[in-house]
């Protein structure tokens, strides 16, 4: 079984320490089970349907990906603009719902990777055909390459989302879940290292762009939010702290801190400038815009749970509103921070974002 199917992700710091010793163990899960290659991302649940192609945006708002139709309220909602992606099916939930997936070749940062996508419900119901809906842009833990854990059924990212936003606990999310970094050989930081792939360009710019092109979404940073875990919740709190006029919100789960790439050797002046407490602090001294950060730690993450203190106390104030959600017996692993996500997170920052209009 895997790191994803198991909801489980480590630390970089962690990571490091126990990677000669996960391979071990796989090695071992190989010999025992002969049947699988290591790692294996068991997300599919029988669902798989690759050769399957699937339209969302597009179709919905009858553009033909190309940015025709017309939006309800036009000083919101933003039609996809095209051109249109080819994904395809990489499951289907219970609710009817299909997470997509296409390989995408960034034209800002030039990097080539994949990006999972899914829509809930509402996205294709008739009272919001016109209207644009947020996005979350969903960043695994770990080397998060080839995969990103949040794209299977397992974790149930979609189907707490689906369940939250029809109790109205919840946006409906549009969520966007790339491919973290390059390979699997080393840590990018979300950020545009010197001399490496764009990872932070792929981010920010490529994959939002990549929903702009495909899907009815909100102009406004008002529904742009970023969610991710350990060096994904690090990726998507420096975004937002960095950008905060194109990204609102993030949940950040278990998340590094400050950049601790090895890549950043004899780049000092540009580690610091993707370090988010000194974005922290220019976004203080500028005074705004307001961005909202939900940290989540699990109280077991007992070397998470300091540093994530030391940021509120030094940095959560001003415009840069935090909140703190400790999960009972959670660990620095996935299942616990949906945890925290149902119990409150997607409400808090949904509360601080803008959802879908109905027509009428």
């Amino acid at each position: 079984m895997s790191h994803a199917s198991r909801g489980v992700h480590r630390s970089r710091g962690h990571r490091r320490a126990s990677r000669a010793k996960r391979w071990a163990i796989g090695i071992v899960v190989l010999a025992a089970l002969g049947a699988v290659a290591w790692p294996v991302i068991n997300h599919f649940n029988g669902q798989s349907d690759q050769s399957d192609q699937v339209t969302y945006g597009q179709q919905a708002s009858g553009s033909g990906g190309n940015g025709g139709g017309s939006a309800a309220n036009p000083a919101k909602t933003l039609m996809p603009t095209g051109p249109q992606a080819h994904f395809r099916v990489q499951n289907r939930l219970p609710d009817g719902t299909t997470t997509g997936v296409v390989t995408l070749k960034g034209p800002k940062s030039g990097f080539t990777g994949k990006v999972w996508v899914w829509a809930p419900k509402q996205y294709s119901e008739p009272k919001y055909a016109r209207s644009g809906f947020p996005v979350m842009v969903a960043l695994p833990g770990g080397e998060g390459f080839p995969y990103n854990y949040w794209m299977g059924t397992d974790l149930k990212l979609q189907a707490t989302i689906a369940k939250l936003s029809q109790e109205g606990r919840s946006l409906p999310f549009l969520l966007a879940m790339p491919v973290l970094n390059p390979n699997d050989k080393n840590y990018y930081d979300g950020s545009d290292i010197p001399g490496q792939p764009k990872m932070g360009t792929w981010l920010t710019e490529d994959v939002p762009n990549l929903m702009k092109a495909n899907f009815r979404t909100l102009k406004s940073r008002d529904g742009w939010a970023f969610m991710g875990s350990s060096s994904g919740g690090f990726s998507g709190l420096k975004a937002v702290l960095k950008y905060p006029d194109r990204f609102k919100a993030v949940i950040a789960s278990g998340p590094d801190i400050v950049p601790d790439s090895p890549l950043w050797a004899g780049y000092g002046a540009a580690e610091q400038a993707n370090n988010p407490e000194i974005l922290a602090q220019k976004l203080i001294a500028r005074k705004g815009p307001d961005v909202f950060v939900d940290f989540q730690v699990g109280t077991l993450e007992r070397t998470v749970m300091p540093k994530a203190d030391k940021f509120i106390a030094q940095y959560g104030h001003g415009p840069v509103k935090t909140r703190l959600l400790r999960i009972p017996g959670g660990g620095h692993d996935a299942k616990s921070y949906v945890k925290g996500m149902t119990d409150s997170g997607l409400q808090w920052i949904s509360a601080h974002m803008e959802g879908p209009t109905a027509d009428g």
